[in-house]
């Protein structure tokens, strides 16, 4: 697999083989693959993405 990917601050090329597994992709939605980082990164891994889930973190507040 090569793809090309915006990571929030430029472009990525990314390349990965793998043996004998196969990845699960996810749905494409109006032309779109959408994957949380840590969701790529299990992709990227030959792990299942679908377990993770990304984790809801609080903006900090504000100091006074």
């Amino acid at each position: 697999m090569k793809l090309i990917y915006w990571d929030g601050s430029g472009l990525v090329m990314a390349y990965k083989r793998l043996e004998d597994n196969s990845f699960t992709w996810p749905a494409i939605r109006n032309g779109v693959m959408r994957l949380e980082p840590a969701q790529f990164e299990a992709l990227f891994a030959g792990l299942d993405w679908r377990r993770v889930q990304p984790l809801e973190v609080a903006a900090p507040a504000v100091a006074e």
